[in-house]
C-alpha cells in the first residue's frame, strides 16, 4: 500500500509539538500544554523509549511534527532515534532544591538518582547548608532499579528523581520525589516553540536565499530595569556592540539572554544584516551538525539535491546566537572552533572551505568553566567564546525592578488580548509588592510575565476584581509554594530568595508579612478610611491578625 506524501507545511500555521512520556511527567505536560493553545499544538504521547521511537517515526510517514518534548532517559532515547528535533526537559537548580526540601520532610535519609551526570553543585551545597544527600547516576531502566536497591539497602528512605526513579522508588517502598517543575516544563516548551520556527521557516524559504526575515526584533529598550545591576547591563551592551569579538552570556533561565544578544547585535555595524539563533540544546545530535555546518547533495540518505546552506552561511556578514552553549556535543565542539580559527566551514559530505564572516554570541544558564574542570567542555573553545562575558542578573539579584516590571507586563498582557486593567490595577499591584518579592523567581523574567499574562486574562473576566494580596495568593499558586522552599538554615541566604513563612496557627492565608506590611498599614488605613475589616480583607489575613499588627504599631 502507497503512503500519503507528508502533509506540506504553511509557515502561518502553528507549530506542531508532540510530548512522549510514560512516567508522572506525561501529566504535567498535559496540564501545562493547555496555556499553549494559542501558540502551538501539543499532543501527548503516552510511551517510552523503543516503543515511542517506531511509533513516532510510523507517524512522521503521513504526518507533520515539527519537535517532540522529552525527558531523561527516554528523551535521550529519542533524540537519536528521531529525524526531528527533540527538545530535552530539564529540572532547574530551584526545582532540585524545592524537591529536596519536601524529600527532607519526609526523611533525613535522602537521595537524588539522575540520568548519566551527577550534579557538582550539590557538594557546594552539602558542604555550606549541611545537608546530607545521596547521589546516584543511571543509563537504563535496569540500572535505576539496581541503584534503588542499593539506596535502600542504605536505608535511604526518600528518593529525588524524574518520572522512571520515582515511580521505581514507590515500587520499592520508598518515597519518590519527583523533580520537575511548572516552570521548567513551560521553559522546555518555548524552546520547542522557537526551534519549531526555525525549522518551518527553513522548509517554506530555504537557506539557499538571503534571510532577511531573520532579523533581531529586541533592542537595548526591551532590557528593561532601572536597577544598578540592568544599567550596568545595558552599559555594556552598547560597548560590546561596537567589538567583533565573541561575547558569552551568562545567566538563569529567563533573564533575557537573547534579548541581550539581539540588543548587541542591533547597536552594531551588523544590525542590517542576519540574525540568526539556535539552540544548541533544542536539537538532535545528528541534526545539529548540518543545521550549523550545511551538507552537499547525497552527504547522507534524505539529503535535499543541490545541498543545503548550514546557519553559518545564512549568518554571513550578521551576528549566530547560540544559546545553550554548554549543550554542544564534544565533537561539534571542536567543529566550531575550527571555525571560529579559520572563518570558513566545510559542509558535511563536502570538501570546499566557504569563507564567512559571522560574529559569535552565546549564552548559557551553566557553569562553564566547571564543565570545562569536567572535561565536557572544550578548554580552547570556550576561551574562544568568552573573549567579552556578561552576567544577566536574576530577578533575585535585582529585586528593585520588580514591580515596574509586573506593571509594565501587566500593561502588555491586557493589551495582547484587547482589554484594559482598572484604572487602580496598577497601584494595587505596586502595594503587593511585599507578596511579589517573597517569592524567589526561578523562571526569573519570562516567569513574571506568563504568571502576569494570567491574571491579565482573569481581570478581563472581572474588571472590578481588586488585585490584592489574597486575591494573587489564590491566582498564583506560584506565590503560595515558596513555603515550601525552606531547607534547613536556608534562611541564612539572601531576603529576595527566602521563602515566605507559613503560619497555620492563626487560621488566615498562612503568610507573616512581617516589615513589608507594617510600611504599608499607613498607607491602608487612609485608603480605607481605618474600616479594619476592609484592610484584613485586602490583605488577605484576619481582623485577629490585622489588630495583633496594629496594636504593636501603636495604631
Amino acid at each position: 500500500m502507497s503512503r500519503r506524501p507528508p502533509i506540506p507545511r504553511d509557515p502561518q500555521d502553528k507549530p506542531i509539538i508532540w510530548t512522549v512520556s510514560i512516567s508522572r511527567l506525561f501529566d504535567l505536560f498535559r496540564d501545562i500544554m493547555v496555556e499553549y493553545d494559542a501558540s502551538a499544538d501539543i499532543e501527548p504521547i503516552h510511551l517510552g523509549f523503543e516503543e515511542a521511537a517506531q511509533v513516532l517515526r510510523e507517524r512522521l510517514q503521513t504526518e507533520r511534527c515539527d519537535a517532540v518534548v522529552a525527558a531523561g532517559s527516554n528523551g535521550a532515547y529519542l533524540k537519536s532515534r528521531l529525524p526531528i528535533p527533540v527538545v530535552i526537559a530539564k529540572a532547574s537548580g530551584f526545582d532540585v532544591m524545592q524537591a529536596l526540601a519536601r524529600a527532607r520532610k519526609v526523611s533525613r535519609q535522602i537521595a537524588i538518582v539522575t540520568y548519566q551526570e551527577t550534579m557538582p553543585e550539590l557538594a557546594e551545597f552539602k558542604a555550606t547548608f549541611g545537608f546530607q544527600v545521596e547521589q546516584r547516576t543511571y543509563v537504563t531502566e535496569e540500572d535505576a532499579k539496581s541503584q534503588i536497591s542499593e539506596l535502600k539497602a542504605m536505608g535511604i528512605q526518600a528518593i529525588v528523581g524524574a518520572g522512571l526513579i520515582t515511580d521505581l522508588a514507590e515500587e520499592a517502598g520508598m518515597t519518590g520525589i519527583f523533580m520537575y517543575s511548572a516552570a521548567s516544563i513551560r521553559q522546555t516548551f518555548d524552546d520547542a516553540i522557537e526551534i519549531s520556527r526555525l525549522t518551518r521557516l527553513e522548509a517554506s524559504k530555504g537557506r539557499q536565499q538571503p534571510i532577511g526575515e531573520l532579523r533581531a526584533r529586541h533592542s537595548i529598550n526591551d532590557l528593561r530595569g532601572e536597577s544598578i545591576q540592568m544599567q550596568e547591563v545595558r552599559q555594556s551592551i552598547m560597548l560590546y556592540a561596537r567589538s567583533p569579538a565573541t561575547v558569552l552570556l551568562q545567566g538563569e533561565t529567563g533573564t533575557g539572554k537573547e534579548l541581550a544578544a539581539q540588543a548587541i547585535h542591533k547597536e552594531s555595524a551588523r544590525a542590517r544584516q542576519a540574525f540568526v539563533a539556535v539552540n544548541c540544546g533544542a536539537i538532535a545530535e545528528s541534526l545539529l551538525e548540518s543545521e550549523l555546518f550545511g551538507y552537499e547533495e547525497g552527504a547522507f540518505t534524505g539529503s535535499r539535491r543541490g545541498g543545503h546552506a548550514g546557519l553559518f552561511e545564512a549568518a554571513h556578514r550578521g551576528s549566530l546566537f547560540l544559546d545553550e552553549i554548554g549543550e554542544m556535543p564534544l565533537n561539534l565542539q571542536t567543529r566550531l572552533l575550527r571555525v571560529l580559527e579559520e572563518r570558513e566551514v566545510v559542509r558535511v559530505g563536502g570538501i570546499r572551505p566557504i569563507p564567512v564572516d559571522v560574529r559569535i554570541i552565546s549564552a548559557t544558564h551553566c557553569d562553564l568553566e566547571q564543565k570545562v574542570r569536567d572535561g565536557r567542555f572544550r578548554a580552547d573553545l570556550f576561551y574562544r567564546l568568552a573573549v567579552l562575558r556578561l552576567h544577566l542578573p536574576s530577578l533575585r539579584e535585582r529585586p528593585d525592578d520588580l514591580v515596574s516590571l509586573a506593571q509594565w507586563s501587566l500593561k502588555q498582557a491586557c493589551a495582547a488580548i484587547g482589554t484594559r486593567a482598572h484604572p487602580n490595577a496598577q497601584n494595587e499591584l505596586a502595594h503587593c509588592h511585599f507578596i511579589l518579592k517573597q517569592y524567589a523567581w526561578p523562571g526569573n523574567v519570562r516567569e513574571l510575565r506568563n504568571v502576569i499574562e494570567r491574571l491579565a486574562l482573569h481581570l478581563s473576566a472581572a474588571p472590578l476584581q481588586a488585585i490584592t494580596p489574597s486575591f494573587l495568593i489564590k491566582l498564583l499558586p506560584e506565590l503560595n509554594s515558596a513555603s515550601t522552599t525552606n531547607l534547613d538554615k536556608l534562611d541564612t541566604t539572601s531576603s529576595a530568595e527566602s521563602s515566605i513563612k507559613t503560619n497555620k496557627s492563626n487560621g488566615d492565608s498562612g503568610r507573616t508579612l512581617d516589615r513589608d506590611l507594617d510600611s504599608d498599614l499607613d498607607y491602608l488605613i487612609k485608603k480605607f478610611n481605618n474600616n479594619r475589616e476592609d484592610i484584613a480583607r485586602h490583605l488577605g489575613i484576619s481582623r485577629t491578625t490585622l489588630w495583633r499588627r496594629l496594636n504593636k504599631k501603636n495604631l
